[in-house]
């Protein structure tokens, strides 16, 4: 599986965006540029929750996103500060006090920034980390179900080889580790792809960068409104930007004022085969789990990715 940059704090948005707004103007902002997008790789950017595999307990484990955010307290001082005419001073954090508490797993996400060994916030004032996903997790139950810890595998929607066809197949975590993916689903974010239902919810694990898009619109924001607006391939809620210098840059609908989510997406009109016999895994999956709901699939073929159904 091609490996592309990671999310691990917040992506940058294409364009330079009006104060205060979503909206975006017709201007590419200079980190974009400096970044080289005009040459970047251009993806679907897929509406779930952010996931990260990392080792933990000496084995790859797959992290639920949880930031770190300030206290009432700690908010109430940086708002202060935001809208003080005190432009020329830097704002101080005080972490152990201007911080609401979290779990002792938690860890920083990569990259940011630390100064006398914490972690700094961003100029949101929020602190990017992860928490493991512990086995049975109540708080975590839809990430936990697309992982299988004994049998070291992840639920994982991608590319099959051949082309315009997707497949869902357990993945070893350690194919993926150090990577980040996005759990998307029947639970997650009002199920923008209709996937699953109440009685049997679908979950799956989609890593970041993993459809890439065939025909992208030229990086004119005229071009990219088109595109989204008359193109099949442009019924997503975005699109990132992968970089070769690692850096990500992302722009969605909504900041040109396109709704989302659709009736119709690209990503659930797609036909998509379950392979489970063909991979590496040969394990004997609780009668329950969505594992062993997908292996009793095996090999079949569905029209499209939203028409998968289980039998009561």
């Amino acid at each position: 599986m091609r490996r592309r940059g990671a999310v691990q704090r917040k992506v940058p948005c294409l364009f330079v965006t009006e104060p205060f707004k979503v909206l975006a103007t017709d201007t590419i902002t200079g980190k974009a540029l400096e970044a080289d997008v005009h040459n970047a790789v251009p993806t679907e950017k897929v509406d779930g929750t952010c996931c990260y595999v990392t080792t933990y307990k000496g084995q790859p484990y797959l992290w639920a996103r949880l930031d770190r955010k300030p206290s009432k307290q700690g908010e109430k001082r940086f708002k202060r500060f935001l809208y003080s005419l005190e432009d020329c001073k830097e704002f101080v954090w005080n972490i152990e006090e201007d911080f609401k508490p979290v779990p002792d797993t938690w860890i920083p996400a990569k990259d940011i920034e630390f100064s006398n060994g914490n972690p700094l916030p961003d100029e949101n004032g929020h602190m990017p980390g992860w928490v493991p996903v512990e086995k049975n997790s109540k708080q975590y139950c839809w990430h936990s179900s697309v992982v299988n810890y004994e049998a070291g595998v992840a639920l994982v929607l991608k590319h099959h080889a051949d082309p315009g066809l997707l497949e869902i197949s357990p993945v070893p975590l350690s194919e993926i580790l150090e990577q980040t993916l996005e759990l998307i689903g029947t639970n997650i974010n009002a199920n923008p792809y209709g996937l699953g239902s109440k009685k049997h919810p679908v979950h799956l694990l989609v890593p970041h960068g993993a459809f890439e898009i065939k025909n992208p619109p030229a990086l004119k924001q005229n071009d990219i409104l088109s595109w989204f607006e008359s193109c099949t391939e442009g019924k997503v809620e975005g699109i990132v930007w992968h970089c070769h210098d690692g850096c990500l840059i992302k722009l969605h609908r909504h900041h040109l004022g396109l709704p989302w989510p659709l009736a119709e997406t690209y990503l659930n009109s797609q036909p998509v085969v379950i392979s489970f016999n063909g991979t590496k895994c040969d394990y004997d999956f609780e009668p329950k789990s969505l594992f062993h709901h997908f292996s009793m699939l095996d090999g079949q073929k569905f029209d499209r990715l939203k028409d998968i159904k289980f039998d009561a």
